[in-house]
């Protein structure tokens, strides 16, 4: 079985251990090209000790297969020399590197690129990416056909070492699937039928780059779903592939990412079981004489383990595992588990790609942005003293990071405990998970000695009486009411999770922000007991979250009795009788109507805590500013605009304005990181 930090043989490939990032498309691409934030991005990886890196998530081949969230595009031959610079530069760093190609046939929209058919076996549309397709003629599968070999040719110019096609989902395994192949020639009907096209451009790619070349093959395991391919069906396939004697690796995976859940349960959040599907990657391993890949939703190295320990799989992709932490591996290999920073399944990542966004992992703001941000913090020669104020997640960063600097670092919390409001946002059960980021956080500046004051309120006096170089004000925010008549029958969002009131009965649940503190609070209202309206101004739903952590948070919601209503606003707040008489204004019609309910919650953001700040400005160096165009060029953000002063002082995080997580972990680091 061995060991995560075993060698493994690939085909002539000797892989340095069993951790592979498998592909993806964070949307780094410039016209289509990997270019150096798409490179540096996988070469720390390669720093980090990753045996094997897939890269080029849904590389598309062909122009009727259109780049909608930002994939690499191998349909013509300019995309050659940035695939060498980037193949370069992560062998020189030790790893293999793979690429995926694929066509994604109806997995794709017609309106966007050259605006061309949308090509799928069947003329069946996907809810997902929603568009009819064209059902191809035989013209056009020779095409694709001859647009797959191409494609590999120039990825073997590129200098990779193999290349993975993607068949699961996309064009290869609708032909594959019962539910969107409903041919009746050559390529419908029987198993063998459906997979002839795999086959043919099995065929065409081995014919262009030779015996030697590694192909490796993404394949479903099991659609779970009804009329879908069953487990028997794809290990019938695998086994199938496997005896055309091309394939040397299967990169298995479950379900049917066809709507917003289906892909959810491929690319996991949190709320959702932790990898779920390796005995159906077992399952195919047992049946083919082939090493089997599995990823999904193994973000640790205890399910890593017993992935290898337990027969499913010879390769243990952790994708997401490294954005959090590229240097997963060889902290691993310096026996230094415990300080590897945890993927928790927040799901920023995935969702920001599905919204035309880069990438971002949540809770380590380096990732994506290696031009300027580092991963591992270099020490400073000159030692000098750092005060931060607010022990939540930005302020345990600039600690951490102070820190690592080598400075004397003394962090301020007003509460009893440590992680700010991620105390708060970990008590639904669908997102309970994120105590994670903040636990890695107070565990790490525990470790590297910052000393921590619990229960202390400061104020400017404090500050200064520590005579400190540098002061880093992250106080974070505050729930103001609605600025409505009757705003003070009203209670926050952090009332509910703080504890501070019990809500039972019916409860109307305003959400002015669309994003996960009212799905959390929803949350811990309903499995508390209360009947909960959620009412939003947005035309749709949880408006700022992406597509996994939306269906998840609603799937939940649902299930637990939540109610929803769109485009309403609260106008007023007032007591009738033992109940409270809310007025809510349709936003487009400006009709009123009323709800009698026990009870109103409004999550309407934060205003920022930053007296504190504004008391100590006139008396720094900086007077508080920041040159911002150093912080996107990554280099020292202090200037001296008062001779004067004492002390660097910066205000991070909702001290600033209300955002997120991310925001304020990237604020930390590239304020603290030159310091």
């Amino acid at each position: 079985m061995g060991d995560l930090l075993d060698p493994f043989q690939l085909k002539h490939l000797t892989l340095r251990n069993r951790i592979v990032s498998t592909s993806h498309a964070p949307n780094f691409v410039e016209d289509g090209h990997p270019r150096d934030r798409y490179r540096l991005y996988h070469e720390e990886k390669a720093k980090g000790g990753v045996a094997l890196t897939m890269v080029g998530g849904s590389t598309n081949i062909a122009p009727d297969s259109p780049s909608v969230f930002g994939q690499l595009y191998a349909g013509d031959d300019s995309i050659v020399p940035w695939f060498k610079r980037l193949t370069d530069g992560v062998h020189k760093h030790g790893a293999a590197i793979m690429c995926q190609i694929t066509h994604m046939g109806r997995r794709t929209a017609w309106d966007d690129g050259h605006w061309l058919p949308v090509l799928a076996p069947s003329g069946v549309r996907e809810r997902a990416h929603r568009s009819f397709p064209k059902a191809m003629e035989q013209q056009d599968i020779d095409r694709v056909t001859d647009d797959f070999a191409a494609a590999a040719r120039r990825c073997q110019h590129g200098g990779f070492d193999g290349i993975e096609l993607l068949s699961h989902s996309h064009l290869l395994g609708q032909f594959l699937s019962p539910l969107t192949n409903l041919r009746e020639d050559d390529y419908g009907g029987a198993l063998e039928n459906r997979l002839r096209l795999t086959l043919q451009v099995l065929d065409a790619v081995r014919a262009e780059v030779g015996p030697d070349f590694i192909l490796s093959l993404r394949l479903t395991g099991d659609e779970l779903i009804e009329d879908g391919l069953s487990a028997e069906d794809c290990i019938a396939a695998a086994q199938i592939l496997a005896q055309s004697g091309h394939v040397d690796l299967l990169n298995i995976l479950a379900g049917a990412p066809y709507d917003d859940l289906g892909l959810a349960e491929w690319v996991r959040p949190m709320g959702l079981p932790a990898a779920p599907h390796l005995g159906i990657a077992g399952r195919i391993r047992q049946a083919v004489r082939l090493p089997i890949l599995h990823a999904g939703g193994i973000a640790d190295i205890a399910t890593a383990r017993h992935a290898l320990a337990e027969g499913h799989v010879d390769l243990v992709g952790m994708t997401r595992a490294q954005m959090a932490d590229p240097y997963l591996v060889a902290k691993l290999q310096r026996g230094e588990e415990d300080r590897i920073r945890p993927c928790v399944g927040l799901g920023y990542c995935v969702d920001r790609v599905n919204q035309g966004k880069p990438a971002v992992c949540g809770q380590n703001a380096a990732t994506g942005r290696e031009e300027t941000l580092p991963h591992i913090i270099e020490k400073t020669e000159s030692r000098k003293k750092a005060v931060v104020i607010g022990g939540g997640p930005g302020g345990l960063e600039a600690a951490r990071v102070c820190a690592l600097r080598g400075h004397q670092v003394i962090l301020f919390e007003a509460s009893d405990r440590l992680g700010g409001q991620l105390n708060l946002a970990a008590k639904g059960m669908t997102r309970r998970q994120i105590w994670g980021a903040a636990d890695w956080l107070i565990s790490e500046v525990n470790v590297l000695g910052v000393e921590i004051r619990l229960n202390s309120y400061v104020e400017a006096q404090d500050v200064l009486s520590e005579s400190p170089d540098l002061v880093i004000v992250a106080t974070g925010g505050w729930p103001e009411p609605p600025a409505i008549p009757g705003s003070d029958l009203t209670v926050s969002s952090w009332d509910v999770l703080s504890g501070e009131v019990r809500i039972t009965g019916d409860t109307l649940l305003i959400d002015e922000v669309g994003d996960h503190p009212a799905a959390v609070t929803a949350d811990t209202l309903a499995r508390a007991g209360a009947a909960v309206e959620i009412v939003s101004p947005d035309r749709t739903l949880l408006h700022d979250l992406g597509p996994t952590t939306s269906a998840v948070a609603l799937r939940d919601l649902t299930a637990n009795g939540v109610t929803f209503s769109c485009l309403q606003e609260l106008t007023a707040v007032a007591r009738d009788g033992n109940k409270l008489r809310a007025s809510l204004r349709h936003v487009l019609t400006r009709s009123i109507t009323e709800r009698l309910v026990d009870h109103v919650v409004v999550e309407q953001g934060l205003a920022p805590m930053d007296a504190l700040y504004h008391e100590l400005k006139s008396q720094s160096k900086n007077l508080g500013q920041l040159d911002h165009q150093a912080l996107i060029e990554g280099t020292d953000p202090f200037r001296t605009d008062n001779p004067d002063g004492r002390f660097q002082l910066a205000r991070i995080g909702d001290a600033v304005t209300g955002r997120n997580l991310h925001a304020a972990i990237l604020d930390a680091l590239r304020v603290c990181k030159n310091f």
